[in-house]
Formats: structure tokens, C-alpha cells, sequence
């Protein structure tokens, strides 16, 4: 069975969008983890959150709170993907 035309292009746009998303949710949590985590922690070390450094605090408990938070937007953005391009579950 052959794909029309439309229908080329709309799984073009599907994996186009899908791929973004991915990245984003990539570049959001390498930012977050080994960002703000190692990289940036000497500049958080005066920015106290918890009784702790807002550094040692997104080593620690932001970065894992970030990466679930991202596995839930993931699921929802996809979920609405798959909706409009009409490949959700049944």
C-alpha cells in the first residue's frame, strides 16, 4: 500500500515535530543536570534553597524533579501529537 502524497507529508511533519520536542527535552535537562548541577554551581553556592546551595540542590533534587517533569510533558505533548495527526491509541 502506498502513501498519497498527504500523507507523506504528514508523517514528515509528525517526526519533524516529534524530533524537536526530544531535543528540547534534551537540551532542557543536560542544562539543568550538568548545567546548572556542575558547571554553573560556583555561581548558585550564594542562592540558598532548602537549608542548601541552589547548586548542590539541582545536583541533588532538581535535576531528577526536571527529568520527570519532562517525562510528563513528553507524554502529553505526544499524546496530543498522535491526536493530530490522527495515530493516537485507541
Amino acid at each position: 500500500m502506498a502513501l498519497t502524497e498527504q500523507e507523506k507529508e504528514s508523517a514528515r511533519a509528525y517526526w519533524k515535530t516529534n524530533v524537536r520536542i526530544i531535543l528540547i527535552s534534551l537540551v532542557i535537562w543536560a542544562l539543568v543536570s550538568f548545567g546548572f548541577g556542575i558547571l554553573l554551581r560556583p555561581m548558585l553556592a550564594g542562592i540558598s534553597i532548602g537549608g542548601t546551595d541552589l547548586g548542590f540542590w539541582f545536583a541533588q533534587q532538581g535535576s531528577i524533579l526536571v527529568f520527570l517533569a519532562l517525562i510528563f510533558f513528553y507524554a502529553w505533548r505526544m499524546n496530543k501529537l498522535d491526536a493530530e495527526h490522527g495515530v493516537g491509541e485507541e
